[in-house]
């Protein structure tokens, strides 16, 4: 008794004298604070996060949650690749002013560290201790050499003699052997190999040659039971070095600089991008991963043979390089494992029985919108390309290849198109990242077949997604336009969520005519009739819609504005956005990955809601809608709001007036933000809350889109 109420009187005492909770910052005074801005890479991170939230989710299918594992890493890459180099380039230019959110590009590295640190963990540990065992339930191992049976060893070690020992070349370090060149994202096993006759120990490296070898091996033909090739390799280390001790090994992976840049003054574009593509594998070293556990003098041999601060040193428990779990996301017969197939239907006013629809005609009764993956874009993307090319009346196809596919019909479309005597014209972008080869190699298969190719201006991406075809009509022409939010890609278009407008609208087909003309010709950019176009108008032009519809709200008007993009990081379209938010205007965001605006601010954006939307297709489109009153002004096109899109590309985006298709683009975007099965929202303090389901029935915007367009296809059909 008296113990307790000692306690009670201390309890009291603690209580009396606690500090009163500490009051919320009083509002910003303006909206340069850095607390109004996240960071773009940590917010990035943060994406990549979300991505890895659905590897560790056991409702998805098994294949599914592995196929995340390998996107997550394939992510982690090219952001090493890019932006980190970036960074770091910054700090070895002795740059130490803070950004906007008020790190230093070295205090920035240091934050992405401690993110990546704890993001590997978390993968390796649910893939080794989750889906791994899970996919042994399902007959589907990645074992190591220890594990097979001595029959088994014997039959992997002949063909490790047959396979793979003949492409290996082992690189040691000594006098006269300077350290070797590691290439970008290649995997190697360091190892330390011992003379038993001096006693005398040396470093060696082997790559492993997974670019050219299965990384995956089958422990039998046609099985499912894998040994990596590092593993392989590693427990025949005595036939690379006969007569020697092997005294350890480590595999480790290098990640390099992979950016370039153009010269404005470059005089060839095609040989300027060809040159600094050779360069790109010569890049700095930005990441070492090394599998955990490394003896440390393998380890100190790597770190400063390579130039490497130990920041840049990443220890991995667990595969190292898990984008070649490709291989078992692509197994055959093990749809039980996977999301269900989905076909893409064929919008219903380009339905025909032959499935060669008029799509002139059907453009010429009004405007049209496909939505990919949900509309097939053979039959509509792809068909429309192909009558073009076969049409007589056609005089001239213009388009923008940005990234394609070698599968693509476009290309090869536009030759035939010369072949018969029309106009083709491709504008190609040598400077897509990671496609840069690929666009190279289809530049000079078009010229050489008499198609204009035009390069764009080194200082210039040119993103915009669009084609126009002009047609001989009466006395005169009409220009048939499409204009995407993605890129003529056939496999992407099966997998990203893009739209699609068709239309015959003389305003919007002059102002891609003279866009097309800017980039091909000698001029300077005027302003448009309908369209938005980067780097001149566009980021004016979406500001313009906010402030308009502020003024609207403050002529008690109801308003709204709507976006849905990849990336928000544009200091002045967060600060209209801002402004939006204080005005009292509900701003609604659907973001899948970069947001450096921080919602919920009191007397900032506490009028802001910021979702992100990841599931079994990527969110790629870009939809910008404003509300005021009864105008409901909607724009597409291929531009995020990031000062790389307003400012240094090509970008196109234009309003859809035809009022049936904004009704459907307003559609997707509220269930996009009703959606609570692949959903996250973003919180004040940064962190992405992933929403819970709110009722009876879960609701997936992605879901319910196959199952409105499948419906919609069966009733056009039907009818």
């Amino acid at each position: 008794m008296t113990c307790s109420c000692a306690f009670t009187s201390l309890s009291r005492h603690h209580r009396a004298v606690e500090p009163p909770p500490e009051a919320p910052p009083p509002p910003p005074s303006d909206l340069d604070e850095a607390r109004l801005y996240f960071n773009r890479e940590l917010s990035w991170m943060d994406f990549n996060d979300r991505v890895l939230q659905l590897v560790e989710d056991p409702a998805l299918p098994l294949l599914e949650r592995v196929k995340f594992c390998a996107i997550w890493s394939s992510n982690l890459d090219e952001f090493f690749m890019i932006r980190v180099a970036g960074l770091h380039d910054q700090v070895d230019a002795g740059i130490t002013r803070r950004k906007q959110d008020g790190r230093t590009p070295s205090e920035t590295i240091d934050a992405i560290r401690e993110k990546v640190s704890d993001q590997v963990a978390r993968l390796c540990r649910s893939f080794e201790h989750d889906l791994r065992p899970a996919l042994e339930e399902h007959g589907i191992r990645i074992v190591g050499y220890g594990d097979v049976t001595q029959e088994e060893r014997e039959r992997l070690r002949e063909r490790f003699r047959r396979q793979i020992f003949p492409v290996l070349t082992p690189l040691a370090v000594g006098l006269g052997r300077p350290f070797p060149y590691i290439s970008n994202l290649s995997l190697s096993l360091a190892v330390l190999v011992r003379d038993p006759q001096t006693g005398h120990v040396t470093f060696a490296r082997v790559k492993v040659p997974k670019e050219m070898l299965p990384r995956l091996v089958p422990v039998e033909d046609g099985g499912t039971t894998f040994v990596t090739l590092e593993d392989l390799i590693a427990a025949n280390l005595d036939a690379l070095f006969p007569g020697m001790e092997i005294v350890d090994h480590g595999s480790f992976r290098v990640t390099r600089d992979a950016d370039f840049e153009i010269s404005d003054e470059a005089d060839d574009l095609l040989e300027a991008v060809e040159a600094e593509l050779r360069r790109r594998r010569f890049g700095e070293v930005v990441r070492v991963e090394v599998e955990e556990g490394m003896d440390a003098a393998l380890r100190e041999e790597l770190t400063q043979a390579l130039e490497v601060e130990a920041r840049q040193v990443y220890d991995v428990a667990g595969l190292l390089d898990l984008t070649d779990l490709w291989a078992i996301v692509k197994l055959p017969n093990r749809d039980e494992l996977r999301d269900p197939p989905w076909t893409p239907v064929t919008q219903p006013r380009l339905q025909a029985e032959d499935g060669k629809a008029d799509v002139f005609a059907a453009m010429r009764a009004g405007d049209l919108l496909v939505h990919h993956p949900y509309d097939s874009f053979s039959t509509s993307v792809e068909r429309f390309v192909e009558q073009a090319v076969s049409d007589p009346d056609v005089l001239a196809i213009k388009l923008t290849i940005y990234r394609t596919s070698d599968d693509t019909p476009m290309v090869p479309g536009l030759i035939r198109a010369t072949e018969r005597g029309k106009q083709a014209v491709c504008l190609v972008e040598l400077k897509a990242r990671f496609d840069e080869r690929a666009n190279i190699e289809w530049a000079r298969a078009l010229e050489q077949s008499g198609v204009h190719v035009v390069y764009g201006h080194p200082a210039l991406k040119t993103h915009a997604k669009c084609v126009l075809v002009v047609r001989r009509e009466g006395d005169g022409v009409r220009n048939y336009v499409h204009i995407g939010t993605g890129n003529y890609h056939p496999s992407t278009a099966r997998l990203y969520t893009d739209f699609g407008l068709f239309t015959t609208d003389p305003a919007l087909g002059e102002d891609v005519a003279d866009m097309f003309n800017f980039l091909t010709g000698y001029a300077r950019p005027r302003r448009y009739r309908k369209a938005l176009l980067a780097p001149s108008f566009l980021r004016d032009g979406i500001i313009k819609e906010i402030e308009a519809t502020i003024a609207a709200h403050e002529r008690g008007e109801p308003a709204r504005i709507q976006m849905k993009m990849n990336s928000l990081v544009d200091r002045e379209s967060i600060q209209a956005l801002y402004r939006a938010s204080q005005a009292g205007v509900p701003v609604d965001l659907n973001i899948r990955g970069i947001c450096c605006l921080v919602p919920g601010v009191e007397g900032v954006s506490e009028n802001i809601r910021v979702v992100s939307i990841l599931g079994r297709f990527l969110e790629h489109s870009r939809i910008y809608a404003f509300v005021r009153g009864d105008e409901q002004r909607v724009l597409i096109g291929s531009a995020d709001l990031m000062p790389r899109n307003l400012d240094t590309r090509v970008e196109l985006v234009a309003p859809v007036e035809d009022r049936v298709l904004r009704d459907d683009l307003l559609d997707t975007l509220e269930r996009g933000f009703a959606d609570d099965t692949g959903a996250w929202e973003l919180r004040p303090d940064g962190s992405w809350e992933r929403r819970p389901q709110a009722g009876a029935e879960p609701r997936n915007v992605q879901r319910e889109l196959m199952v409105g367009h499948t419906a919609r296809a069966a009733e056009a059909r039907e009818g």
